[in-house]
This record gives structure tokens, sequence and C-alpha cells, in this order.
């Protein structure tokens, strides 16, 4: 799955949000006694199976990839440290001054997202990121993180 962040905008806040909902939600899992479960996967209209499965490992059962908003190594880093498993970045690496630079300095950041000082030096020289943009100043109906539900 992806968390859905406002993609095009440089703007990470909504996959932040996003991202934090999921954790959540597994963490309320986690801590549900048995009995609660069966309740909670009706609730979902999930498979007991799935929920139990969540309960136990602390995590889904896919990959949980960020996307939308990202514009930085320290971005991706952060998307990385709240529980993604990985990131989609385009318009960040694409709309930013040195878009091979910013792609390594995102890859970087990705693998060593627990290690502040290689991010902070991926960083450097970076030029300009992608101009971020304000969600609040897009039209609703152009929005694309209100898409699929």
């Amino acid at each position: 799955i992806r968390t859905k962040g406002e993609a095009g905008t440089g703007n990470i806040v909504e996959a932040v949000r996003h991202m934090r909902a999921v954790q959540g939600g597994i963490r309320k899992l986690q801590v549900l006694l048995e009995e609660e479960l069966i309740a909670e996967a009706k609730k979902l209209g999930a498979p007991f199976k799935l929920v139990m499965e969540i309960h136990n490992t602390g995590k889904l059962p896919v990959v949980n990839f960020a996307a939308g908003g990202i514009a930085t190594p320290a971005d991706a880093a952060l998307m990385m440290q709240l529980g993604a498993e990985g990131v989609f970045v385009g318009s960040g690496i694409f709309k930013s001054s040195d878009p091979p630079a910013m792609a390594k300095a995102i890859v970087k950041a990705t693998t060593h997202y627990q290690d502040p000082a290689i991010i902070a030096e991926v960083s450097k020289g970076l030029g300009a990121a992608m101009p971020g943009l304000d969600i609040k100043a897009i039209p609703q109906q152009e929005l694309l993180a209100t898409r699929g539900g």
C-alpha cells in the first residue's frame, strides 16, 4: 500500500498525517485483547486472520510505501522514521534544481534514515528543492490524495 500525501506539491504534511493514522491503527490493534479483535475485525470489515496477524507482528502484511509530497532527503528519512518501508518520489526529484543529485541524496537518506549525520551530509549542496505548494490553495476537485478512497 502507499500513504497518500498530495503528489506534486512538495508538501509532506498530508503524507505524515496519513502515515501516523496508519501506524496508529496498527498500534490500536496491538493492544486489543483477542475478544476485542473479533469485534474490531467486524467493524473494519477485515478478515479476523489479517487483524490477528497485524496484532501479532505490529505491521501490515504488505510493504507500506510513502508517496506524495516528498521533496527532500529529510522528507524521505522522516517518512521512514514514521514507519514507511520505502518511498516513491517523482516531482520532488524532477522539479528540483539538480534531479540526479537529489535522487542520489534521497536514496541515501532513505537507506540511512536513522543516521542524522548522513542525512545532513547528503542534503548539502543540492541546490533548490522543488517549490512547496500550500495544499489549502489547491481547489478540492484538483487534489489527488482524496481520490481512490
